[in-house]
């Protein structure tokens, strides 16, 4: 990958035949922040999400909920650069290293994980 998050079409390709997406052509997909290790959010992709992310070096995620694919800021301004894709061992889930802008979670928190079991409640941490 190229250090604009860019890969080569021979990468994208290669990374696609490693895929291994369920039967409804999803992988999951875990956005984590490249230079502090923090997990951002979790969402899903399909071969075409995978591929544009791939092309273009911003996170673009398949929104189950709307049926489409769905570009990660394009209505909040808060975007993902892609850093590096990195496939897990059997291929059903990709971790995204990226360059987070602004909050990652739709509630506004920087993380959709804001939230922990302690003692005998959830709580915001």
């Amino acid at each position: 990958m190229s250090p604009s998050g860019r890969a080569a079409p021979d990468a994208v390709a290669a990374v696609l035949a490693s895929l291994s997406f369920n039967s409804d052509g999803l992988v999951a997909a875990v956005a984590q922040q490249h230079d502090t290790g923090e997990v951002l959010m979790l969402a899903w992709m399909n071969r075409d999400s995978v591929t544009e992310t791939l092309q273009t070096g911003q996170v673009c995620y398949w929104s189950r909920s709307r049926k489409s694919l769905w570009r990660k800021g394009e209505t909040s301004g808060h975007h993902q650069a892609l850093i590096e894709l990195r496939v897990d061992c059997d291929g059903d889930a990709v971790l995204l290293l990226v360059d987070q802008t602004g909050p990652a979670c739709h509630t506004g928190e920087r993380s959709c994980f804001f939230r922990a079991a302690r003692a005998d409640n959830l709580v915001a941490v």
